[in-house]
């Protein structure tokens, strides 16, 4: 089995490190539009039982004076004044939820979504497996490699992919580098289910 030169190796870490930074990143936003989300609620509840306190007062002054109207004028038509700059500032703050709604919706699905692929199937190349778990190229630092009790062996697996085809693109890339032995398997909760056709 060739080696891998130190050099590529740091390469492949740095680039591992660089897509944990944007993990992270992610999820810090995620947490911060999910703040947003909560405080939009919040707002969103109180403006409603604001605008329906204001709306049941409007609603009962009408009537009182409609009533009073009505006794003095049974014959003549009976309208409402509303101040047009009110109804356009209610318009506009409508507006405004409505499109604050729809980002925050977004947001919700991108999460929502993240879960479910937690859940799913994993892919990964394994690109060496040991006796022992004494490996010294592990670092705990990295997240984009897994280490797995496969019996006897303890496997040492670069990348976590989505797709199968993610993961074969990357194994020809390992085996155009020199790791002729490297395979795809996949995994769910941190376990091995199978390996893949290399294709």
């Amino acid at each position: 089995m060739p080696f891998i030169e130190e050099s590529d190796l740091l390469e492949l870490h740095k680039d591992i490190d660089k897509a944990q930074i944007i993990n992270e990143r992610l999820l810090d936003q995620i947490k911060y539009k999910n703040k947003e989300l909560k405080r939009a609620r919040l707002q969103r509840n109180l403006f409603g039982g604001v605008t329906a306190l204001f709306l049941i007062g409007t609603l009962a002054i009408a009537s009182f004076t409609v009533g009073l109207t009505s006794s003095a004028k049974q014959n003549n038509a009976e309208y409402l004044n509303v101040s047009i700059d009110s109804l356009e500032v209610f318009r506009s703050r409508l507006s405004n939820l409505k499109q604050q709604n729809e980002e925050l919706s977004l947001v919700k699905d991108f999460y929502l979504a993240k879960q479910f692929l937690e859940k799913e199937t994993i892919y990964s190349v394994q690109v060496k497996a040991f006796v022992d778990n004494n490996l010294s190229l592990a670092s705990e630092s990295l997240s984009n490699t897994l280490f797995v009790k496969a019996n006897p062996f303890y496997a040492y697996s670069i990348g976590n992919f989505e797709t199968l085809e993610e993961a074969q693109r990357f194994r020809s890339e390992l085996v155009d580098m020199g790791f002729k032995d490297a395979f795809v398997a996949s995994y769910r909760d941190g376990k091995r289910v199978k390996i893949e056709d290399p294709k």
